[in-house]
């Protein structure tokens, strides 16, 4: 069912020129608006403003607090890791002497090795040549008595006759001062 008087032209044309609540304020329906939003302001003033307050106060100290306490984490982090970059440096130089010590030591050992190598080999050739010389004076030792017994033994099969002792030593002397055996034992044509 329409309501009346809206939906008919004339109707509207006598409610625009009587004027509308909207456009002429009503002083008591002001006053009325001044005394709520009053009240409205005190009532917010001492109780909903005070709350806000102190949870915008909680806010802030706790957001400092975090703000603190990321600074100290931070700067703790940036000690932590000095420290760290510290004992790294530290580290790296105690690897580095331990592998130039380590190099002076195989060095050393190689050295010594090379110098123990090489006093073996020298005692090693002065008695083969010790071997070699003891051996060369028991051959012309033999040597020697070989010809000294072929020497008599010749002697005595061209005179056929048996040679005293004496003589024995006698022609044996004499044969083996004609005889130079230092060539043979310096091993040089004689």
């Amino acid at each position: 069912m329409p309501i009346a008087g809206l939906h008919n032209p004339t109707s509207a044309v006598l409610a625009a020129s009587e004027g509308s609540f909207l456009i002429k304020p009503g002083i008591g329906l002001m006053i009325w608006t001044l005394v709520v939003f009053f009240v409205t302001f005190l009532l917010l003033k001492r109780i909903a403003f005070p709350a806000i307050s102190r949870a915008l106060d909680k806010r802030q100290k706790s957001i400092e607090e975090s703000i603190d306490t990321a600074e100290r984490t931070r700067q703790e982090a940036e000690k932590l890791l000095a420290e760290y970059r510290e004992r790294l440096r530290e580290a790296r130089t105690q690897a580095d002497e331990i592998v130039h010590r380590a190099r002076q030591a195989a060095e050393s050992h190689e050295s010594e090795g090379r110098e123990r190598g090489q006093e073996l080999i020298a005692e090693a050739q002065k008695r083969a040549e010790r071997d070699i010389q003891s051996a060369t004076e028991r051959a012309l030792s033999d040597l020697r008595r070989e010809v000294a017994d072929l020497t008599v033994m010749a002697t005595e099969k061209v005179t056929r006759k048996t040679l005293t002792e004496a003589d024995q030593h006698r022609l044996v002397e004499e044969a083996l001062s004609e005889l130079d055996f230092s060539e043979l034992s310096t091993g040089a044509p004689s």
